[in-house]
């Protein structure tokens, strides 16, 4: 662990001088994309109609639309459907249950999105940034930098996509339904706040102003804005926190997520039990366990302390996740037998731990693998 601490910049602000996505339905509530399409001079009332075929039919292709009159129907697609992006590569893993799908979006930067099927739910893992401006230094995306924020509607799409593969039988078990999303691929949620908001409140939004989850079922995480887990707590939307923390003390967290040289470990998991205490909602720890760098015993003992540290009311849960190793990399998964033990030393100080069922190894899985590849 020698490497220099790297400072961020004060404003997480994207790169200038890109274009912005086409206005999309997803981008707008139902009133909105009324008032949108009247200033194209459309009808409004053909809103609710586009918004059922997307969020409620899974259509699209504007030529099953046909409650829409002929004469107009590419002009209504056009005005709230744009094309948002493109699938290059989609690989399958776990015998077709695991699709992890690389996007181009308009002005071809690439993201990534994960669907996961279970015997018992499907959770779609779904970017909110093209690249990533935390630097995490173990982190394939990280290394990339960030190119810029996503829209609304792009991180929407991703879910719809994934919905309409499941609703057509794509994907091996039956045709089915998205039960859960994760804001855990490319990017850091927080950092671009108002769009993932958006997506949130659109997913949520009953039919057919969204797609009618449940916010139970929705997971936002974040390594640690601490002004927007505050904000978070605010909005009424009970979502999951999840808090990517890594390491147990200031001076490993330093080095491997930077962001807490402004927020410390205090800081951080302070914002996590308030928005647990507000939204009766638990807490997530997220912690990739590397080898020899932050799976140490005595980690575990000091992780078990500062959670315990707000009382023993059940506000917490931590969810180890074996590091998914990028080629080349130092950072890799720990021993079989220390991550035993971390999880045995954990649940001796009374924290519900769990191991995260690792997924996509074989295709790439960790998050920015397969953008950095093409």
């Amino acid at each position: 662990m020698s490497e220099p601490i790297k400072t961020l910049p004060l404003v997480f602000d994207e790169p200038k001088g890109r274009g912005k996505p086409p206005r999309h339905l997803a981008d707008f509530t139902l009133d909105e994309r009324k008032a949108h399409l009247e200033g194209l001079g459309l009808p409004g009332f053909r809103a609710k109609q586009l918004s059922t075929h997307y969020f409620s039919r899974l259509v699209d292709d504007p030529e099953q639309m046909t409650d829409l009159p002929a004469a107009d129907r590419a002009e209504l697609v056009a005005g709230l459907l744009p094309d948002l992006m493109t699938p290059l590569r989609t690989l399958e893993a776990d015998k077709g249950t695991t699709r992890k799908t690389l996007w181009k979006l308009f002005d071809g930067a690439l993201v990534e999105s994960v669907l996961m099927r279970y015997p018992d739910r499907v959770t779609i893992c779904v970017s909110s940034q093209a690249g990533c401006g935390m630097a995490c230094p173990f982190c394939a995306t990280g290394q990339g930098g960030l190119q810029r924020n996503m829209s609304t509607a792009e991180i929407v799409e991703q879910v719809v996509a994934g919905a309409r593969s499941l609703a057509r039988d794509e994907v091996p078990g039956g045709p089915g339904r998205v039960s859960n999303v994760v804001f855990m691929g490319m990017g850091e949620p927080m950092a671009n706040y108002k769009a993932v908001i958006g997506a949130v409140r659109r997913l949520t939004d009953p039919a057919p102003a969204g797609l009618g989850m449940s916010a139970r079922g929705v997971t936002v995480s974040t390594v640690g804005l601490v002004p927007r887990m505050h904000q978070l707590a605010t909005e009424g939307i009970p979502v999951t926190l999840a808090l990517s923390l890594h390491a147990p003390d200031d001076e490993l967290r330093n080095e491997l997520v930077p962001i807490n040289t402004r927020w410390s470990v205090a800081e951080t998991v302070n914002a996590a039990w308030e928005y647990a205490r507000i939204t009766k909602r638990r807490v997530s720890i997220e912690y990739a366990m590397m080898r020899g760098i932050n799976d140490q015993a005595w980690r575990a003992d000091l992780l078990g302390d500062v959670l315990n540290s707000y009382g023993d009311w059940g506000w917490v849960h931590v969810n180890l996740i074996p590091l998914n190793p990028t080629p080349g990399s130092k950072w890799t998964a720990s021993d079989p037998k220390d991550e035993r033990e971390f999880v045995r030393r954990l649940e001796a100080k009374g924290i519900p731990t769990t191991v995260r069922d690792t997924r996509g190894s074989d295709i790439d899985g960790a998050c920015g693998q397969l953008a950095a590849a093409e």
